[in-house]
């Protein structure tokens, strides 16, 4: 195939995966089709297109929030017009690989909360689980719907130097971002309206249409029309606009905390008809704002009550609470014996190495080759409070090291992955970028579905390796090829 123009200038990173081009610079067969279209694309064409991207992103106020930017409250998400192309082989491998993770965190939550014989045959061990924060006193013995605590979730997926997937976290609380996937697929179609069919690109529209089917089917009454509610803590927070778009697409209401109440151990929605009981309450709210007289007595996000109306199973709740047990990134060290002693099966997908800093030689060890390392809180996320060993300075360093000294358990070590890299159309050509893949799970009583895609992001600073949009990561639309 000739290749012309921006493709001609495309120089790969040493070292790393290229999506689009293999290691004998040969473009990869998966990505010819788009090669070929944006070849015969001028640059005033993909202007167009970029700035028309951008136009319908602000027109439909397609935002996120960053807590600490100092620049106002929302932000446009920066989207990226080449799409992240990826085979029906490589997402059949992915897709099997969450599914097999997923259930047997789904195993993990139900035993740690009953029996918890994974504690007693010392797979994990009981001081990790005890000294989780997410680990929920509360839910002890208490019954779930189908037994699924995880109804929802995003595994975040990276590539190393040589094409091997690794699970990088597992997210499973209020996993964000899917509302930027479906959006940005609506906004490619737009770009280019001819070339998915061509690429034979699979759909993910069906996630609002899954999520909402496997929603009905958890309501405590079996009635003909439950009420389904999306409890979101408000406009402050920076998933708002994936809250809304998510209610406005399954057709449910948005509410926040003050337009529910609890009475006789059942749910309401204020309503101008008066008060109506609500079945299912899909939650943006973490745990500890749920309830004020359980969790934080000071929240003003929740709803009093609401957790005697779950222990009585009169509503259910999506995720269920105390899930962020089986996401600490202290427990994530133990996934894979998880698989191998709940499914008595080998992870098809891997584990970065990762080093529990509260166990000393591996502290040690870390500290050794802290400039080969990403040290990052074991219950943080977004990429904040994270130290980039390589990016580091001396001081940085040696303050980083202070903090994780005044509680070791809550911080992890990994080895620096170079994360895969692919094309970003970036002032005028193409240029390669680092990535990751968040594909979107569902469980529900009818099995683990998995809309082929997912949020590619982006880290759109040349050299950086952060992805996350709250520190300065963009997107881009993920083709899963039939």
């Amino acid at each position: 195939m000739q290749e012309s123009g921006y493709f001609d200038k495309y120089s790969p990173i040493s070292g790393v995966w290229d999506e689009m081009y293999g290691a004998d610079t040969n473009v990869r067969d998966h990505y010819r089709k788009v090669i070929e279209y944006i070849s015969g694309e001028s640059a005033d064409d993909l202007n167009k297109k970029e700035e028309l991207a951008k136009r319908l992103f602000m027109s439909q106020g397609i935002t996120f929030t960053v807590y600490n930017s100092g620049e106002g409250i929302e932000k446009i998400f920066p989207f990226d017009i080449i799409p992240r192309i990826i085979t029906a082989d490589e997402w059949a491998f992915v897709e099997r690989g969450i599914k097999q993770r997923l259930t047997a965190l789904n195993l993990f939550l139900k035993d740690v909360y009953h029996n918890q014989f994974i504690i007693k045959d010392g797979i994990v061990p009981i001081d990790i689980i005890y000294s989780c924060p997410h680990f929920l006193r509360e839910m002890y013995q208490l019954q779930v719907p189908y037994d699924i605590y995880v109804h929802i979730s995003g595994i975040d997926i990276i590539r190393d130097y040589d094409g091997t997937f690794y699970v990088l976290e597992d997210n499973l609380r209020t996993p964000s971002g899917v509302s930027y996937m479906l959006e940005n697929r609506e906004i490619t179609k737009r770009l280019f309206p001819d070339l998915l069919p061509q690429c034979g690109v699979r759909s993910v529209t069906e996630y609002p249409t899954i999520l909402y089917k496997n929603l009905l089917a958890l309501s405590p009454r079996q009635i003909s029309n439950p009420t389904i509610v999306l409890l979101s803590p408000g406009i402050y927070n920076s998933a708002y606009f994936e809250h809304t778009t998510l209610a406005r697409l399954m057709g449910v209401e948005l509410v926040e905390g003050r337009d529910l109440v609890v009475n006789n151990h059942k749910v309401y929605m204020k309503t101008t008809t008066g008060l109506q009981q609500v079945d299912v309450i899909y939650r943006r709210v973490d745990d500890e704002y749920l309830d004020p007289l359980v969790f934080n007595p000071g929240s003003m996000l929740g709803v009093a009550g609401i957790m005697g109306a779950y222990r009585k199973g009169n509503v259910a709740i999506v995720n269920a609470i105390g899930t962020g047990v089986a996401d600490d990134k202290a427990v994530y060290v133990y996934v894979p014996e998880m698989i191998r002693y709940y499914l008595n099966e080998e992870p098809i997908l891997k584990n970065v190495p990762t080093h529990q800093l509260g166990n000393a030689d591996e502290r040690d060890h870390v500290f050794q080759n802290i400039n080969k390392m990403v040290i990052k809180k074991t219950n943080g996320s977004g990429g904040y409070g994270m130290l980039m060993g390589h990016a580091a300075t001396e001081q940085e360093i040696e303050e980083y090291k202070l903090e994780i000294m005044k509680d070791p358990r809550n911080f992890i070590g990994q080895p620096t992955i170079s994360l895969s890299s692919a094309p970003c159309y970036m002032q005028g050509e193409l240029q390669p970028r680092r990535i990751d893949l968040r594909p979107y799970a569902l469980y529900g009583p009818d099995g683990i579905e998995i809309v082929p895609g997912g949020l590619t992001r982006v880290a759109l600073k040349e050299g950086s390796l952060v992805v996350n949009s709250s520190q300065g990561g963009g997107s881009k639309d993920t083709w899963v090829l039939a």
